[in-house]
């Protein structure tokens, strides 16, 4: 039984004000976010002629970006609920902005592996701090919607920064910098006047956004509330288990290794693409930024649509699978046909990887437990994102050793048929036990139906809460 209450006009009003004015703010977030961290795709051949960094140094630094990332972002995540998300992430893109500017700088290969390192350090905690925010704001029927509105900015960023970068490369010799340099400077200038416009518009809790009604906040607050009652009852967790032993849940693995999947196809084609998109005979740096946007193009139109599906029939697993079963095939018949062939299937490739990214999301926001969904968003976000270092530095190396990227496409379409064969695996997997052994809750009557079970369910979660909280 479930204690979802139904939708009111109230609720649908508060989630409609919030689409039109966190949505679209946590859009052109991310739209910088992957700005900065990607652009260097487009410098590599000029980062090589004007400071020496070969393709594998280059591949070394693209990938760094994600040790720090994978170090930093459960402790970040710690920090976003001491200080709360909008003084928070604030910092976090005020902070990566400044850094990615000073890429302008970069003299060597060091001072691009330390700036690289850093700019990790400094985004970590910014993906995962947005998905929980949804999840802590949003009912359970609108945030697949918004996940894939917010990870489409990832596709709009690589859409527009062929476009955008061409133009800033081409003002090289502009008050003596190169192009690269403008494109560091002023696409990092920009993260930092929007996450000082970010502070004005967020709010850490729905009781503190005045842009609410007192009845659209109470709607949203208890519907929240009671989907979390939900996923404490049907989870099967004991109340005696802590939040670190949830954690050891064999789930959380599957669910990093299938994100660490959809980032190695993310990254690989984020830092690649353009380097792919030069086999074409006769393009220039402009025409390189134009098609090198077409698969981002193709798969923002994909992600909205798999998400809308998604919500409404609430059975996300089997849409991954065919997401990622067509990034696959995509990314297979790029590596054996020819330049402008492989772009065409690297269209088809974009739809699958990047459609996967949301519906996954919706997968462990849906079917974790309250008092584990910040620090679970955090490892599986930190882990998966390890497939940013491996992918371009992998590449990397391939390309040194081949002169081409083909076995590295290979890897690729490999790794999401075994993600989506992984996929099939999380409706078994085991949930967390007590000391015991069992999964139930020994001070439930096991005769009682759900809605007995739930008041002491909840109970349970807040008295678990309390206690670590206290310790």
């Amino acid at each position: 039984m479930s204690f979802t209450r139904q939708p009111t006009a109230e609720l649908d009003a508060a989630v409609s004000k919030f689409f039109r004015r966190v949505v679209p703010l946590f859009i052109v977030m991310l739209i910088c976010n992957q700005i900065n961290r990607s652009n260097i795709g487009y410098a590599r051949e000029y980062l090589e002629a004007d400071v020496g960094i070969g393709a594998a140094a280059y591949g070394f630094g693209a990938g760094v970006f994600f040790i720090a990332y994978a170090l930093f972002e459960l402790p970040s995540n710690v920090m976003m609920e001491k200080f709360g998300a909008r003084i928070w992430l604030t910092r976090i893109m005020v902070s990566w902005g400044l850094i990615s500017a000073a890429m302008m700088v970069v003299q060597n290969a060091t001072m691009f592996y330390v700036l690289r390192f850093l700019l990790g350090a400094a985004e970590a905690g910014f993906f995962p701090a947005v998905i929980f925010y949804l999840a802590k704001w949003l009912p359970n029927s609108h945030r697949g919607r918004a996940t894939a509105l917010f990870v489409a900015g990832s596709s709009i960023a690589a859409a527009i920064s062929g476009p955008l970068s061409g133009p800033l490369l081409s003002l090289d010799g502009g008050a003596g910098l190169h192009g690269w340099q403008w494109m560091f400077g002023l696409e990092g200038m920009v993260s930092v006047i929007v996450g000082c416009i970010a502070f004005f518009f967020l709010d850490s809790r729905i009781e503190d956004a005045k842009w609410l009604t007192a009845g659209e906040r109470k709607a949203l607050s208890e519907t929240i509330a009671d989907e979390e009652i939900d996923k404490a009852v049907n989870s099967g967790v004991a109340h005696k288990a802590s939040r670190w032993r949830m954690l050891a849940d064999p789930k959380l693995l599957l669910f990093c290794w299938i994100y660490f999947a959809i980032q190695l196809s993310i990254y690989a084609n984020t830092f690649w693409l353009p380097s792919i998109v030069r086999r074409i005979d006769g393009v220039n740096d402009i025409t390189v930024g134009l098609l090198a946007s077409l698969p981002w193009i193709c798969a923002v139109v994909a992600m909205y649509v798999s998400a809308r599906i998604g919500d409404r029939t609430g059975n996300r697993r089997p849409l991954l699978i065919i997401a990622l079963l067509t990034a696959a095939v995509g990314t297979y018949l790029a590596a054996i046909t020819s330049p402008w062939l492989a772009l065409v299937f690297l269209c088809v490739a974009a739809m699958g990887f990047k459609s996967a990214s949301p519906l996954f999301w919706s997968i462990p926001q849906s079917g974790l437990h309250p008092l584990v969904l910040a620090p679970a968003i955090a490892i599986i976000n930190s882990l998966g994102n390890l497939g940013g270092f491996v992918a371009p530095y992998g590449f990397g190396l391939v390309k040194s050793a081949t002169g081409e990227v083909t076995w590295g496409l290979y890897a690729l379409a490999a790794a999401s048929v075994l993600a989506a064969a992984s996929v099939l695996l999380l409706r078994g997997a085991r949930s967390i036990t007590d000391d015991s052994g069992s999964t139930a809750d020994p001070t439930a009557d096991p005769t009682a139906d759900a809605a007995d079970r739930a008041p002491v369910a909840f109970s349970n979660a807040l008295a678990a809460t309390t206690s670590e909280n206290r310790s």
